[in-house]
């Protein structure tokens, strides 16, 4: 029988909205995976230099994002992961390379999906499988911060 689960990462909130939307509509487990130094909003603020995002994406060996944790109860036992996370900058937010990077992979069918209100998936699916040790990967899908049930069934 498929076991399916949706992990997600969420900085602000939109991510997490979309992931439980689609665990409930498809019957699946969730996990949130959490930075252990979580984001302020001034840290998310692009438009400044010195914000700690600004200055991750300039220097990408800033990324390595520390977790709380990268174990999922019970993550042998499914064979479906729908991976959720925000764009930033035209790739996935690098909470979850931290997570992809940590975890096995194999013997999974893994859908990212990208949670933006204005950029689409773009490379991330891709990126995020290179940064994977094994696994099925499909290609990304991009969902709106605000999407109904109607478009999210109808991209998954």
């Amino acid at each position: 029988m498929s076991k399916t689960i949706v992990v997600y990462y969420s900085v602000q909130g939109h991510v997490k909205k979309i992931a439980e939307k689609i665990a409930e509509l498809k019957g699946a487990d969730l996990f949130a995976i959490e930075a252990k130094q979580p984001y302020t909003e001034a840290d998310l603020n692009y438009m400044d230099e010195g914000s700690r995002a600004t200055r991750e994406f300039n220097n990408p060996e800033l990324r390595d994002i520390e977790l709380v944790s990268t174990e999922v109860p019970g993550w042998a036992d499914y064979d479906t992961v729908i991976l959720c996370y925000p764009i930033w900058w035209a790739i996935a937010a690098w909470g979850t390379n931290s997570f992809v990077k940590a975890v096995d992979w194999n013997g999974k069918k893994v859908l990212p999906v990208a949670i933006s209100h204005s950029s689409p998936a773009g490379e991330s699916g891709y990126l995020l499988e290179d940064d994977a040790n094994g696994g099925e990967w499909s290609e990304a899908v991009r969902l709106y911060q605000d999407a109904t049930d109607d478009e999210i069934q109808g991209a998954l």
